[in-house]
């Protein structure tokens, strides 16, 4: 009888990191971390309804959003699961304003890590998917401890990079740059099994995910995009479907697995959305690097989000990621109609000042 193989995530990191005769492991263990941490904060969230873990914490964030118990819940035990390891240089979380360094009495490693502990938690007391994101870089500065310079490198540098998504299922979806693959948990074991090998972004696309709430705000060539993307007025070609769930990790992992576009563009509603809302390191960057290798593409409506050079921990971005085509006629209509708002944006963006 012939049967698939079964692969661990564990099992999956050694087969990847045996290809690499000189490779130390430190980098299959920090994932093989964030898988843990994956599990945790996976049970919990399935928990939160009747335990203590749901509702709003009383406190916020660097970006002055109000945090969701879970969100500190998921923030610590990241944070605690790596800080000890004496893999990681320095860490970043969306949820401080500042890196956070190690603990000097613990060793330092070779790497800095970037997340965001629970993506989409405005969505936990409503029972809707939530997600956390990683990225990890190589350490490039000099100094034996970690600094700002280590994590304000480009998405071309990323050592690797994932998320993980809990809803029906939890899954762990991660590249290293040699393709993207996908693990679901199975609870009955307590393990990610291999279930979505080689993941590339199916064509044709199925569905557009945008908050058309804030359309009147966007720009004239996004609001034509939209119309292209609609079959409106003989523009475009078949017309997509609307999907939006209003968690970034949920919108981009559905696109990803049945093609499609997520969008979230600057817009003039206020003074600072010309650049965005969503956040360059902490969420744009993976979703960059995955939709990259899986075939796809991201933009911030000027050019490929992983060669955005960071100049500040918590910058923003507008962020267009999908199947490359249809991120490349939004970059089109831009260019097209929106001259004033790529001089506004275009001075933010190659900015070389870094934070103090």
């Amino acid at each position: 009888m012939q049967t698939s193989k079964i692969y661990t995530i564990e099992r999956f990191l050694l087969e990847q990191q045996s290809q690499f005769p000189h490779a130390t492991g430190e980098l299959t263990r920090i994932l093989y971390d964030l898988a843990l941490a994956g599990k945790m904060i996976a049970r919990e969230t399935r928990r939160a309804g009747l335990g203590t873990l749901l509702g709003a914490a009383g406190t916020e964030n660097t970006y002055g959003e109000r945090q969701q118990k879970l969100d500190v819940y998921a923030d610590s035990l990241i944070f605690r699961l790596n800080d000890h390891t004496q893999r990681l240089c320095a860490m970043a979380s969306e949820e401080h304003e500042e890196i956070l360094t190690i603990p000097p009495h613990y060793g330092e490693g070779r790497y800095a890590l970037l997340y965001d502990p629970l993506d989409g938690s405005s969505n936990i007391d409503v029972n809707v998917s939530v997600g956390t994101i990683f990225a990890i870089h190589r350490k490039v500065s000099t100094g034996e401890k970690g600094t700002l310079e280590d994590v304000l490198q480009s998405g071309r540098t990323l050592a690797a990079a994932g998320y993980m998504i809990y809803g029906s299922s939890t899954m762990m979806v991660y590249s290293t740059g040699r393709g993207v693959h996908g693990f679901t948990l199975d609870p009955t074991i307590g393990e990610f099994l291999l279930s979505h090998p080689d993941i590339r972004i199916p064509s044709p696309p199925m569905f557009y995910s945008a908050n058309q709430g804030n359309e009147k705000f966007w720009t004239h060539g996004v609001r034509r995009f939209t119309r292209w993307l609609q079959g409106i007025d003989g523009e475009g070609g078949k017309p997509l479907s609307q999907r939006y769930i209003g968690s970034l990790i949920a919108d981009f992992h559905r696109n990803l697995l049945q093609g499609g576009v997520f969008y979230y563009p600057g817009d003039m509603k206020k003074a600072k959305h010309p650049y965005g809302k969503l956040r360059l390191l902490f969420e744009a960057q993976t979703m960059a690097f995955i939709a990259d290798q899986a075939g796809g593409y991201a933009s911030d409506g000027i050019g490929d989000v992983l060669d955005v050079q960071p100049h500040q921990l918590h910058q923003c971005t507008p962020l267009f990621v999908g199947n490359r085509e249809l991120v490349e006629q939004a970059e089109k209509f831009i260019a097209m109609h929106d001259q004033d708002w790529i001089n506004t944006f275009r001075p933010y963006r190659d900015s070389v000042t870094q934070e103090a």
